[in-house]
């Protein structure tokens, strides 16, 4: 799976996803490759993970159409039966 697809599913979006391109010193080029061999993973998977740890979660979006119908009567879907047979709707 490519770390940029990891990012986008850690980081809780979808959409779209983002290439990176780092410039790392030999020695931690080399840390980064022999961690990502430990832990089984490509070195690109392994910073994507470090990089999103790193990063805020992003909040959670508002379902605005939640609780449109929302009831004021205090009766709720399990007891849908008993309002249609006192004849709920009926004009």
């Amino acid at each position: 799976m490519a770390a940029a697809v990891i990012l986008a599913r850690t980081l809780g979006c979808y959409a779209e996803v983002m290439t990176v391109t780092l410039h790392l010193d030999d020695a931690v080029a080399e840390a980064l490759a022999a961690e990502a061999a430990r832990r089984g993973q490509t070195a690109d998977e392994l910073a994507a993970a470090l990089l999103a740890a790193q990063l805020p979660k992003a909040p959670r979006r508002r379902l605005t159409f939640a609780a449109v119908g929302a009831s004021t009567s205090g009766r709720g879907a399990a007891e849908a039966d008993e309002m249609l047979a006192e004849g709920f709707g009926r004009d």
